[in-house]
């Protein structure tokens, strides 16, 4: 199964790169990459600038629709993806639980995707993807929405809920950095760069 991190976000919010922010001594990027090399075959990086992260040792591919945000990346993930699926991470969530991705991954059946709803609300990139949900993607990207919340309306999901990760930190495993006062709590916990 292939695993994808997705680091084309232009971090409005933050004024710079996420997956570059240094946590004990490697950047976000670095460390979800070797979280996915401990679960996945097959790991990828998904960006719309390809020789950033070229020296990360995995196969880096570029956005196929530029500009079109998370979904354009899942979108490219997939297009890239060995499989059938695709489990599909940020790069600026430094929590990432192995236990939590396998649980995940393990729930395929016959949904289009496989999403944790934690805290009253979808993670969609801690999740799942089936190839099955490209055409809808595509038609969505062309038509200019970008809402991934729209996406999980149009296709089959499984969702998962805490009590299907008892015992597992999910709600850190899904947690990401959006804002400095994000990285200042991240800091203060102790992950520091």
């Amino acid at each position: 199964m292939t695993g994808a991190v997705l680091a084309g976000g232009l971090a409005r919010r933050m004024g710079f790169n996420k997956a570059l922010i240094e946590v004990n001594g490697e950047t976000l990027i670095q460390r979800t990459v070797g979280t996915f090399q401990k679960v996945f075959d097959d790991t990828m990086v998904v960006t719309n600038d390809v020789l950033l992260y070229e020296n990360l040792g995995v196969k880096v591919v570029a956005d196929i629709y530029k500009g079109a945000g998370s979904l354009g990346g899942i979108f490219t993930a997939l297009f890239h993806a060995r499989g059938e699926h695709a489990f599909v991470a940020a790069c600026d969530m430094p929590r990432l639980d192995i236990d939590c991705i396998k649980r995940v991954v393990s729930s395929t059946d016959d949904c289009d995707a496989v999403i944790p709803f934690i805290s009253g609300r979808f993670h969609p990139m801690h999740a799942l993807y089936s190839k099955r949900c490209m055409k809808t993607m595509e038609g969505m990207i062309k038509e200019g929405n970008l809402r991934i919340s729209d996406l999980i309306e149009k296709i089959k999901v499984r969702r998962l809920t805490i009590e299907d990760f008892a015992g597992l930190p999910i709600a850190s495993s899904v947690e990401n950095i959006n804002t400095k006062e994000d990285l200042a709590r991240l800091k203060g916990a102790g992950m520091d760069g």
